[in-house]
């Protein structure tokens, strides 16, 4: 009995140990991301399409669409695209077009399918009027500055580069499970991304933010051979990378409207993403848990308490995963105008909601994506359910 005590005292201090390093870690990555040197500009910047898919008239929109038209760069065309002729999105398109009437944008409204994932359907349907031979895709959620073209093209230019992409900083509503969803981005996704990239990683890719060559796109393959994959985003950086180009994540962090009416909503999304993450990586999903490092480190720190031995270094073990953990919480608040302490209170409701999802991930394929069910497969495909 005594033997197996000290054996779950043993496991307890592993994980603490695990749980602090990697809470610690990830505060450190977002700090060395954030002082990274940016990519110098680039003497003549070529002419640019930005490509924008759009589905209803999400909350932002508008913002989020007339930050595009205000770029501090010397020649660019928009391009928004749409599938349902009767989408709300065309009317703030239009009224945009209105408002910034020298500017060179284009609408597409087109319902041909070419695959299970509709987003990617509106970009092959955008891309045929897209003028110039530098593409710049970007989620219609999507915020930004005047520089960000300025800053996403230049590392295109280098010869063995064949796509930049950015990281994102998620902005939400104000309905509570907003507030909790953008939580998810900003203080675990994010932070496992810039962990990974600090260690040297090249593959993470965001539909946040695809600049990519059209020689180069072609030579992957094109949109059409990602057309029927869930995480398109990734599949289109293995392609890139399979023509032995390299992936640039850019030093620019773009802003995302996050909107969750409701709970289901919430739940569904980041089962969603979770099993994304599972069909991208299934031998590693099941260590994830390493990665919640506020739970881990509860449940260990019990288990410790089983066997009175090195209390002092358990508690220390802990209380260092807990303020590396709020930390994370803190380190984008001040940037984003938010109340410094305002949601300190749902940390808890964070952290159980994630190990939540990560559980339910393991069983089933089935996921919801804008009102419509998908199977999804082994090898990414994405399969409506009828």
């Amino acid at each position: 009995m005594h033997l197996m005590r000290l054996l779950m005292a043993v496991v307890g201090f592993a994980g603490l140990i695990l749980a602090a390093g990697y809470a610690v870690m990830a505060f450190v990555a977002i700090l060395a991301w954030r002082t990274r040197r940016a990519f110098i500009d680039a003497p003549r910047l070529p002419p640019v399409t930005v490509l924008k898919p759009l589905c209803g008239a999400e909350p932002g929109l508008d913002e989020n669409l007339r930050s595009f038209c205000r770029q501090g760069y010397p020649e660019f065309q928009l391009v928004f695209g749409v599938r349902d002729p009767c989408d709300p999105a065309i009317a703030v398109v239009q009224r945009l077009a209105g408002e910034f009437p020298l500017m060179s944008i284009d609408l597409v409204v087109s319902p041909q399918l070419h695959g299970s994932n509709f987003k990617v359907n509106n970009l092959i349907n955008m891309v045929a009027r897209a003028r110039y031979d530098v593409l710049v895709m970007a989620d219609s959620d999507t915020r930004v500055g005047p520089d960000y073209l300025a800053s996403v093209v230049p590392p295109l230019l280098e010869g063995n580069v064949g796509l930049v992409t950015c990281i994102y900083r998620s902005t939400p509503t104000a309905r509570l499970w907003s507030r909790i969803g953008a939580m998810y981005v900003n203080e675990w996704y994010v932070p496992s991304v810039l962990l990974a990239w600090l260690f040297g990683h090249q593959g993470y890719v965001s539909g946040q933010t695809l600049c990519i060559r059209r020689d180069t796109l072609h030579a992957a393959g094109g949109l059409a051979a990602i057309a029927d994959q869930l995480p398109e985003d990734y599949r289109l950086g293995e392609r890139v990378r399979g023509l032995g180009l390299r992936i640039v994540l850019s030093h620019y962090m773009v802003e995302a409207e996050h909107h969750e009416p409701d709970i289901e909503s919430l739940g569904r999304h980041e089962i969603r993403w979770m099993r994304t993450t599972r069909l991208l990586r299934p031998r590693s999903f099941r260590w994830l848990f390493i990665t919640f490092s506020l739970p881990l480190a509860t449940v260990c720190l019990n288990l410790t308490t089983v066997e009175a031995v090195g209390p002092v270094v358990a508690w220390a073990l802990f209380g260092t995963t807990a303020a590396a953990r709020l930390m994370l919480h803190l380190v984008h608040r001040p940037r984003k105008g938010l109340a410094l302490l305002s949601d300190l209170w749902l940390l808890p409701v964070r952290d159980l909601l994630l190990c939540w999802a990560w559980f339910r991930a393991f069983s089933g394929t089935h996921i919801t994506w804008r009102g419509q069910e998908f199977d999804v497969g082994v090898d990414g495909v994405m399969r409506p359910l009828t």
